[in-house]
């Protein structure tokens, strides 16, 4: 070997999933071949008005887009699949992951009309993967999806563990533990640094087994008089197969709502994830043929999103149901941070209707698909890494596991508390944060991607809270005098039929900002624009103290 392959690190970006949860993208780079771990996608916030959906920025592998070798895909939810037909777009490289992960991404890319755009592998838990210097094994691990796995994944400079999504789950729907002792060999063998989910490390104990909640689940089928409609995350499978359950016992048909409760149902059932009896499964329009005691819907919407299933029913928007008073609805989720408004919007609105209305706070309905601290100290103590970086959190989070891995002996020195963008570099002995790299937020609108940013945002939120006053002009370009207007044309502002004075006020003070000026020349368009621009904004502020945008338009005559 070279002096200079002797000295080279392996670098560990995070181009996402630091100080938030969601949008998670890793990148792990060694000489000249990166791979990369996870394509997710996030919650558009309160304060990025219609925006669909927010991916990480990728600026970095665009401009190291011949080093890719592959992506590697840690499970199927969002968080770490919904980038993928934005990503692979522009940056085509293999995508690797278990059979429904694939699936779901393939759904995607069709929808995307991507399909073929990249090779997709399907691997199975054990299988290792070749991609330039890297070797990447895929574990299997417990979580609220089939087929999440921990990656190994092993460099000229040793093996980092991508835990992935996790939890310690010994009654696992699917019956398939997490394979401790793969871990625990990894561990033996020796382990350069863990990544690992921080989701729950502020939370003493350990995740309930996904079997509490279908117990909790037969339960209130029992004592249901009506409909019983559940709302959950689509991507849920295990919990949906749970629900099905119930409804075989108790006699229930089952109708799914939502579109990606219905994509994801379809490829689940398709590849023996999901077992509905036949005959069990309806659709929407046939539920007035049968009773409300023995009709089951399951929707989207347990986080409050305006368009799913469960909001458009509580506020009597859906075409096909709507909320009775016999109805229990159970909100089989916790909300996401960010989403606590939205979900408490929508319990509020399900209880106004007279709803009988279940939710995490009154029966165990919801059990996380995420590690508490006790099975966070036993990956740990299997792996045993010489450092540990905490990812797949919000800051809180990653402080409280990185204060659980002191607890458990690993120096401070050994530890990396990083923000997305920060570089890490890892030799045999050594953890550096040495620089970063561009990174952030790309936002979706629409078929518009990353055409959106600060200064429309800013725009946008403006309109919301303040409205629009038009003030428009009609100058005539031979003479560069003004021959019409100027006239005012108010959005969301004020209701003008009542609001005269106030209108005059503001067309009065525009016509001083254009009679101070003089004659127009085409090059003096924008100055003129700015002058009455702020000759109406000092009058409307100055009269009733408010700050509408105000746009002035020029047409030539």
């Amino acid at each position: 070997m070279s002096k200079k392959s002797k000295e080279a690190k392996l670098k560990i970006i995070a181009l996402g999933g630091l100080g938030e949860i969601g949008k998670n993208l890793y990148v792990y780079e060694y000489q000249n071949d990166i791979i990369v771990v996870d394509l997710g996608s996030i919650f558009p916030r309160e304060d990025m008005p219609g925006v669909d959906l927010v991916i990480p920025d990728t600026s970095y592998l665009e401009h190291n887009r011949d080093r890719i070798r592959g992506y590697f895909i840690t499970h199927g939810h969002e968080d770490h699949i919904g980038a993928v037909p934005y990503v692979l777009r522009n940056l085509p490289a293999p995508l690797y992951g278990t059979k429904l992960t694939l699936a779901l991404c393939e759904h995607k890319l069709k929808e995307h009309r991507l399909l073929g755009v990249a090779p997709l592998n399907v691997v199975s838990e054990g299988d290792v993967i070749q991609a330039g210097c890297f070797k990447v094994e895929f574990i299997h691990v417990n979580h609220s999806i089939p087929g999440a796995c921990a990656l190994a994944i092993t460099s000229p400079v040793g093996t980092v563990i991508h835990s992935g999504d996790f939890k310690v789950d010994y009654t696992p729907q699917d019956g398939a533990p997490i394979d401790l002792g793969r871990l625990a060999r990894l561990g033996q063998k020796g382990v350069l640094a863990l990544l690992c989910d921080s989701t729950n490390a502020e939370r003493p104990g350990y995740t309930m087994s996904e079997k509490k909640v279908a117990a909790t689940f037969n339960d209130l089928f029992a004592k249901a008089d009506g409909r019983v409609i559940i709302a959950m995350f689509a991507s849920n499978v295990h919990r949906i197969q749970s629900v099905v359950d119930s409804c075989v016992r108790f006699g229930r048909k089952i109708c799914l709502v939502g579109r990606s409760m219905i994509n994801v149902s379809k490829v689940a059932m398709q590849l023996g994830y999901l077992t509905i009896p036949a005959g069990t499964l309806i659709p929407v329009e046939e539920l007035d043929r049968y009773p409300d005691s023995q009709i089951a819907v399951i929707t989207t919407g347990s986080q409050g999103e305006p368009m799913s299933g469960l909001s458009r029913m509580a506020f009597a928007e859906h075409r096909k149901l709507e909320i009775r008073e016999s109805d229990m609805v159970i909100l089989s989720a916790t909300p996401i941070p960010g989403n606590e408004k939205s979900v408490s919007r929508v319990i509020n609105q399900l209880i106004r209707i007279g709803a009988n209305v279940i939710y995490d706070s009154l029966v165990e309905v919801h059990v996380s698909g995420h590690a508490r601290q006790e099975e966070l100290k036993l990956m740990h103590s299997l792996v045993k890494p010489k450092f540990f970086i905490p990812v797949h959190g919000e800051y809180r989070h990653l402080y409280h596991h990185a204060n659980l891995a002191r607890a458990l002996g690993m120096p401070d020195d050994n530890i990396a508390m990083v923000e997305i963008g920060d570089v890490i570099e890892l030799g045999p002995d050594s953890l550096d944060v040495t620089g970063e790299v561009p990174s952030g937020s790309v936002l979706i609108d629409g078929l518009g991607i990353g055409d959106v940013g600060a200064v429309v945002l800013r725009d946008r939120k403006h309109l919301s809270e303040d409205g629009l006053l038009i003030v428009v002009m009609g100058l005539d370009h031979e003479l560069g005098s003004v021959v019409s207007g100027p006239d005012i044309i108010s959005r969301g502002f004020v209701y003008v039929r009542e609001s005269d004075e106030l209108m005059e006020g503001a067309r009065e003070a525009a016509a001083r900002a254009i009679n101070a000026f003089g004659p127009v020349d085409s090059s003096d368009w924008n100055r003129l624009k700015n002058d009455v621009r702020d000759s109406v904004q000092r009058y409307i502020f100055d009269t009733i103290k408010r700050n509408p945008m105000i746009l002035p338009i020029i047409v030539e005559i």
